[in-house]
């Protein structure tokens, strides 16, 4: 009966993971747009992105933690810290043991931001856009559920949004990108007529 819990919470532990990674890294994208939600502010939005990680921290570490303890999934120290050393599929289990290290990673610089400096934590949490891709690949392959329809169709949904939220992270449009051309291009031209004055 522990052994069942043990393995029914691992999982749902893992997929609870997965949702909040995925809400995670689609409101730093927001937060970083500038662009608060109708009736949130951006403090708001800013902290709410900042729970949502901690609470996906949370969530992973009782993932890892419950498998562990789980005799059905062998998991062991060695395979939480080297990743590719695992006995069953080492390769999918290894692309977990990465997302692991990534998102301590991430989640370290950002509570350290002030000693380290912002572009070192920025330079730092570039690697949520590995380590989410790292993540999905993960659970579909190494998880119990990974080729369940319901399963399926979330990651696909996942996914669509998620590569949605790039694009628009990387395109002309995001308040952020501007602001990185410099303020001489977001300047507004000026008319003809006050050239002429200035000349004149």
């Amino acid at each position: 009966m522990f052994d069942d819990t043990m393995w029914a919470f691992g999982r749902a532990s893992g997929i609870v993971d997965l949702v909040l990674l995925t809400v995670a890294v689609l409101g730093g994208i927001l937060t970083r747009s500038g662009r608060p939600l109708p009736g949130i502010p951006r403090f708001a939005l800013s902290l709410a992105h900042r729970n949502v990680s901690m609470l996906a921290v949370v969530f992973l570490v009782l993932h890892v933690a419950t498998l562990l303890l789980d005799p059905y999934a062998k998991l062991t120290i060695a395979d939480v810290v080297v990743p590719f050393a695992g006995a069953e599929k080492p390769f999918w289990l290894g692309l977990g043991t990465v997302a692991f290290d990534l998102l301590v990673a991430v989640v370290a610089t950002a509570l350290l931001q002030r000693a380290i400096g912002t572009k070192a934590f920025r330079a730092v949490h570039w690697l949520t856009y590995a380590m989410w891709p790292v993540a999905v690949l993960h659970s579909v392959f190494d998880g119990t559920d990974g080729t369940d329809a319901w399963f399926v169709v979330g990651t696909v949904l996942a996914t669509a949004a998620v590569l949605a939220a790039v694009a628009w992270r990387l395109s002309h449009g995001f308040l952020e990108t501007q602001s990185l051309r410099g303020p001489d291009r977001l300047r507004a031209p000026q008319r003809p007529d006050a050239e002429l004055r200035r000349v004149s």
